[in-house]
């Protein structure tokens, strides 16, 4: 089988939610005001096809900035983390409640999941299905996601661990241009705001 086409996928992660909890598979919108931000960060990303998580917050932004840019469907695999009994509830209560797991969970991220939730690594294997369908199909695609997602892949593509990918901060409305030449991945940009 001959390698795949070299494919750059520009991550964007959604405009603020300025959620004070856990925000993983609850549906909350994204805060769109800052049309300035919201053009300058259109203006710096290849005219590409666009795809987004299919939850509110990343649909809008997608709409936001698509311009003439072709949508492809949301896409279910570029959802934020499932953190099960944990949405919705402030970290400090996280770790009030569920002490140890809630300290695995964010210290030594793995198979530790919240109740009902997903893992760092269940949630990387998702996420990493999903992209993979598009790799070698396009030379660059645009993915309005959320941090977990970018950030597990980001360790995908610097070989870091789970726990120090963990530390990089993935800002709203930022870039993370990460490559893959039909064989390997790399990072480029990380955490661009425009």
């Amino acid at each position: 089988m001959p390698p795949l086409s070299p494919t750059r996928i520009w991550w964007v992660r959604h405009a603020p939610t300025h959620a004070k909890a856990m925000a993983g598979h609850r549906d909350i919108p994204a805060d769109l005001s800052d049309t300035a931000a919201l053009a300058r960060l259109a203006a710096c990303l290849p005219p590409a096809p666009l795809v987004s998580s299919d939850l509110v917050r990343a649909i809008a932004t997608a709409d936001a900035i698509a311009g003439t840019r072709p949508r492809l469907p949301p896409d279910p695999g570029f959802r934020e983390f499932d953190h099960g009994a944990w949405d919705g509830l402030h970290w400090t209560e996280i770790a009030a409640r569920w002490p140890a797991l809630s300290r695995r969970y964010w210290e030594s991220p793995g198979d530790a999941a919240p109740p009902g939730g997903e893992s760092w690594n269940a949630g990387a294997a998702r996420v990493s299905r999903a992209i993979d369908r598009y790799l070698g199909t396009l030379p660059d695609l645009i993915v309005v996601a959320h941090m977990g997602p970018i950030l597990t892949q980001l360790s995908r593509a610097t070989g870091q661990s789970a726990a120090d990918t963990l530390a990089q901060a993935i800002p709203p409305l930022s870039v993370t241009c990460l490559s893959h030449d039909g064989a390997a991945w790399q990072a480029g940009l990380v955490a661009h705001l425009a």
